[in-house]
């Protein structure tokens, strides 16, 4: 604050218009007490303000959160429900037929994937579809020359740029699912109640169901808190493919030291983390009606 309120003063302030800069800026007056510093914070919160950005000048740092978060909610939850519903299901068969070909390959694959950083596999897309083989667009949500609305050219863009940002997300996720559904399945392979159920003469598909069931439950803790994370957004993803989503904006705010916007980036993930415990605490009890007794 000190430093943008002497950066003021050189461009030609007065020392009275710099501090009502400043005090628009950052939401308070620097050189109040901390204790009302504090209390005027909190009230802005409460009302959903967070000052104004230094980057952006003469925007609200709430106005431009709210505009990036529906690209992140489209990028990287739509990549999250993908690699779950992939993952979970790759590593119940890959755990099922361990001692087979096609569980070795699915294992591997989820290793190797699981050991490459996002930015790698962003690269590396973007180069086989837009370069090697240009069949894809690269860089921006949707076309710039087509008018933005609910319309089918519109539509369409968005699916296409949106293929490769979310198929990045989706196959660096992948690979964890994979290989923590494998281990759940395997440890519940061993449980009692399998062994009953294969006595009985249940069909395969049944027992598959119970076990997908039991060993499914460890998952949905990670599942919902990674939610709560995905308002961070996938910084590398969207810097790659230029996606104007929360965890580009974060990465910008750090570069240009914009202190209100990124302490709002960083409240909204905090809180959406808090939100999403909170809500995983809710659900369990019914996904797992055994914790209610």
């Amino acid at each position: 604050m000190s430093a943008q309120y002497n950066q003021l003063i050189m461009q030609g302030m007065t020392p009275v218009q710099a501090e009502n800069q400043v005090k628009v800026m950052y939401g308070f007056i620097p050189d109040e007490p901390v204790g009302e510093q504090f209390i005027n914070y909190i009230w802005g919160l409460l009302h959903f303000d967070f000052g104004q950005s230094i980057s952006y000048e003469g925007i609200g740092v709430s106005h431009i959160i709210l505009t990036a978060a529906p690209w992140t909610l489209i990028l990287v939850f739509t990549g999250l429900i993908a690699s779950f519903l992939i993952g979970v299901l790759a590593g119940v068969i890959s755990a099922i037929k361990r001692s087979s070909p096609s569980g070795t390959v699915l294992t591997v694959s989820g290793s190797l994937l699981h050991g490459v950083p996002q930015f790698v596999m962003g690269l590396l897309l973007a180069y086989l579809f837009t370069a090697l083989w240009p069949i894809l667009p690269f860089g921006a949500p949707y076309d710039s020359s087509i008018d933005p609305g609910f319309n089918w050219p519109f539509i369409s863009s968005l699916m296409s740029h949106a293929v490769l940002p979310v198929v990045t997300y989706a196959l660096s996720s992948y690979g964890g699912w994979l290989l923590t559904m494998k281990s759940s399945v395997i440890t519940v392979l061993g449980d009692d109640f399998i062994l009953a159920s294969e006595i009985r003469g249940l069909k395969s598909s049944t027992i598959v169901g119970y076990i997908a069931h039991n060993a499914i439950l460890p998952l949905f803790t990670l599942f919902t808190l990674s939610i709560g994370f995905m308002f961070g957004g996938s910084v590398f993803i969207e810097n790659i493919f230029d996606y104007p989503g929360l965890g580009n904006l974060l990465l910008k705010s750090i570069d240009t030291r914009d202190y209100p916007l990124m302490s709002g980036a960083f409240l909204l993930i905090t809180i959406a983390v808090i939100v999403a415990n909170i809500i995983t605490d809710f659900l369990y009890t019914f996904v797992d009606p055994r914790i209610r007794r």
